[in-house]
């Protein structure tokens, strides 16, 4: 099984004591020349205070992110799901997770990142800035992203669950076989709404089930059986799509 989870837009400080970034360290290797791309057009927009605030969409408290752009190269790094904060990391807390379900985590989470593509869950990044809608001068993140990552996901053996946000979705089609997970809560009536904030959370909460219960699910009916046990309400919703009423 592969999980899919979308990056945020926040990010820890720090990372391990002398260590920086090394692109062969990352999961999805062929991936590494358009990330080798997108470094430098990243560091090159940096040189411009003014140019790099519009292009991030950054406001006045937020200008640091430039400089941590600037030193992509040399900052040091930490595994990407300790890197990543916002509501979904936050409940997924993957700093209190015991050996094995990290482990599993290795293996099984990907994080789609508008500057690197695809990275596993520990994979040693460091901090930065760049959305889903930054405008990259000569670098659009779809054209240049999508042909790639969509190669890469097709490749993924197994049960591939999508809880990406619909706008990194786009950036990297996952394959026809994957399934979309959508975070819906249940009003009266029985009638269903889609969840904004909230479903981050109930994704970080749902992600952290699955890492704790150790089981590499082949397939869906194996997973609905599984959150059906543990009182989690996942449920077949539309054609290539699982709903989890929160």
């Amino acid at each position: 099984m592969h999980v899919l989870l979308p990056p945020s837009e926040t990010k820890r400080d720090g990372g391990v004591e002398g260590t920086a970034l090394d692109l062969g360290a990352l999961g999805f290797p062929a991936l590494n020349p358009v990330r080798r791309s997108m470094l430098a057009a990243v560091r090159s927009l940096s040189s411009n205070r003014r140019k790099a605030a519009a292009a991030l969409k950054l406001g006045a408290t937020q200008l640091f992110e430039i400089d941590r752009n600037r030193a992509l190269r040399h900052s040091p790094v930490m595994a990407a799901m300790d890197r990543y904060t916002g509501v979904l990391y936050e409940a997924l807390d993957a700093a209190s997770l015991p050996a094995a379900a990290r482990s599993l985590a290795a293996t099984s989470v990907v994080v789609h990142s508008a500057l690197f593509g695809l990275v596993r869950a520990t994979d040693p990044i460091p901090a930065y800035r760049l959305s889903h809608d930054s405008r990259l001068p000569g670098h659009p993140l779809g054209r240049t992203w999508r042909a790639g990552l969509a190669g890469e996901l097709a490749h993924l053996p197994g049960l591939i669950l999508d809880l990406r946000s619909e706008s990194y979705a786009v950036l990297g089609p996952a394959p026809e076989h994957s399934l979309f997970l959508r975070v819906v809560t249940e009003e009266g009536g029985g009638a269903r709404r889609a969840l904004n904030h909230f479903n981050k959370k109930g994704k970080g909460e749902f992600v952290r089930a699955l890492l704790l219960a150790e089981v590499d699910h082949p397939d869906a009916d194996s997973l609905l059986r599984w959150a059906a046990a543990t009182g989690i309400r996942l449920e077949r919703g539309e054609p290539g799509e699982l709903q989890l009423v929160v």
